[in-house]
């Protein structure tokens, strides 16, 4: 018993937490780990089982008993503590770009870090002590799809309010794993909700009655469904797309120390230099460059070296993407992505709009803690959601920048119209903020999971890495070695037509999502109150 007791602690949560981190990428190869992600979940759901088992004395044959205060309030304790161990060790290298680069006393650094998991983790632990209270155990089906529909509705709320930060979501760790297919149906979320419930299932496997007809049946049932939904997704891969790029297209990585990017004289003026030779001297029909990798407004680069670059690619079969800030004080700057191609009245501009908190925009009552750091902090305006593609060959490229490809609810924007809708998205970023660590493979691990919703190619041209060729299957078919100067030369295939999700979220964004956790919660509670 005292063993049992053991892996029920508060420890325990910790750890399971920390495990569901690493499923994210693990930090000896960087990798996605699906199973690690489902076994840790269950590890949460068997101890908040187990904690309404020894409060409300339940057996394993009656499961009848209701629950008492004293289940949810140990339950607030285990989901806080598997969510702090999650979300602080998912993001933990927030703590290097506070600390190293933003000059923060590491321990107010690392207090940041925690503070921020901690409020993050609240939603959790909600989720957390309304299971505890509402799971009807005795219907291990019921409660696990309550357990989804509740964690879902966390990860929701994680990733929409206060501008939203969903980084690590369960779903991201499924890229590789047999959940995958779905993405292209539900979306990361909806991934996520497949997925905590198996995780659920498998903490509840002693109560389900597996011999029971309706429980073979139900599960012939799913499989059935799986089976069709897997071989829809083969067909529409198989089927030919819009057409390739004839020829390479190169993706630059300039690999700029972060602490000398923005110094006149050093990293700015190497990023001048390495750049402007790479765009001047590229042969491919394409060639793309990171998030400000011209750390300058046009303006005040140096004489005729905007004006040489417009010239490079006012003629001739060539374009360029590169990032670029723009604006002036009357007006408001942008972090924004410029595209230059023959036959343009003016360049093409895409404008960041999910701008990053304490980064790109300070909130409301923080000044006092930016200004403890000693990074270049501003206040962006904000680009519209939206916004069109860049047309070039045949191909509508979708510019997003930094982590705008976390949210793939505003990526489905552009999918209203079919006819406009991408053909392959491009991904500019800078984490160079976070060092060589596993934020790169984390960010990788996104961008995968948008090309398997979209079924499009991601294109990730980044300061330090991972700057890759992401095909429309999720497979990354080029990559560039991190933390090094280079050039990536690789082919693509845009795709043209629509995967359901695209359809749905274009139009309703993740609201059925939100529509149908709901619905089961509140069926629950229903159940509850008749008794």
């Amino acid at each position: 018993m005292r063993r049992v007791h053991a892996l029920a602690s508060p420890v325990a949560a910790l750890l399971a937490g920390v495990l569901q981190a690493l499923s994210i990428a693990d930090p000896w190869q960087g990798a996605p780990r699906w199973w690690l992600q489902t076994f840790s979940l269950a590890w949460l759901v068997w101890q908040l089982v187990h904690q309404a088992e020894r409060q409300s004395s339940w057996s394993a044959s009656t499961w009848e008993r209701p629950q008492t205060a004293p289940a949810w309030r140990r339950a607030l304790a285990l989901a806080g503590l598997f969510a702090l161990g999650w979300l602080a060790g998912s993001f933990w290298w927030l703590f290097t770009s506070m600390h190293t680069y933003g000059g923060l006393h590491p321990l107010l650094a690392a207090a940041a870090v925690l503070a921020l998991a901690g409020f993050l983790a609240l939603y959790y632990v909600v989720a957390g002590a309304a299971f505890v209270a509402l799971a009807p155990t005795r219907r291990p089906v019921r409660a696990a799809l309550l357990f989804a529909a509740l964690w879902t509705l966390a990860e929701l709320a994680r990733g929409r309010w206060l501008t939203g930060f969903p980084w690590g979501a369960g779903g991201y760790a499924q890229v590789d794993g047999p959940l995958a297919f779905l993405a292209r149906y539900v979306g990361v979320y909806g991934v996520g909700f497949v997925g905590a419930a198996l995780a659920a299932l498998l903490a509840l496997a002693p109560q389900v009655r597996w011999r029971q007809p309706r429980t073979l049946a139900g599960t012939a049932a799913l499989l059935a469904l799986a089976g069709s939904l897997w071989g829809g997704r083969q067909m529409a891969l198989d089927t030919p797309g819009a057409p390739a790029l004839t020829s390479a297209v190169e993706l630059l990585q300039g690999n700029i120390p972060q602490d000398q990017k923005f110094i006149p004289g050093t990293g700015m003026a190497d990023a001048l230099r390495w750049y402007g030779a790479q765009l001047q001297a590229s042969t491919a029909p394409l060639v793309v460059a990171p998030e400000t990798a011209i750390p300058l407004l046009p303006r005040q680069l140096p004489e005729g070296y905007w004006e040489a670059l417009r010239a490079r690619y006012a003629q001739g079969p060539q374009a360029a993407l590169l990032g670029v800030p723009l604006g002036d004080l009357e007006h408001g700057y942008t972090n924004s992505v410029v595209g230059l191609a023959p036959g343009q009245a003016a360049p093409y501009r895409y404008d960041k709009h999910h701008l990053v908190p304490f980064g790109e925009f300070i909130p409301p009552l923080f000044r006092w803690f930016t200004e403890l750091m000693r990074i270049p902090l501003g206040d962006f305006s904000r680009g519209a959601v939206g916004q069109l593609s860049f047309v070039w060959q045949g191909q509508r490229l979708a510019p997003n920048i930094c982590y705008e490809d976390l949210f793939g609810e505003e990526l489905a924007a552009r999918f209203i119209d079919p006819a406009t809708a991408p053909t392959a998205f491009v991904n500019l970023s800078n984490i160079a903020w976070f060092g060589d660590g596993v934020a790169i493979d984390q960010h990788l691990a996104i961008g995968r999971m948008r090309a398997l919703e979209f079924e499009r190619p991601m294109l990730r041209a980044t300061n330090t890495g991972a700057t890759a060729i992401i095909d429309h299957r999720g497979q990354v078919t080029h990559r560039l070695a991190r933390a090094t100067r280079g050039v990536l030369r690789g082919q693509f295939e845009g795709r043209s037509h629509l995967t359901p999700y695209a359809a749905w979220a274009a139009r309703l964004g993740l609201w059925p999502l939100w529509l149908g956790c709901a619905a089961l919660v509140v069926a629950a509670l229903a159940r509850q109150r008749r008794g």
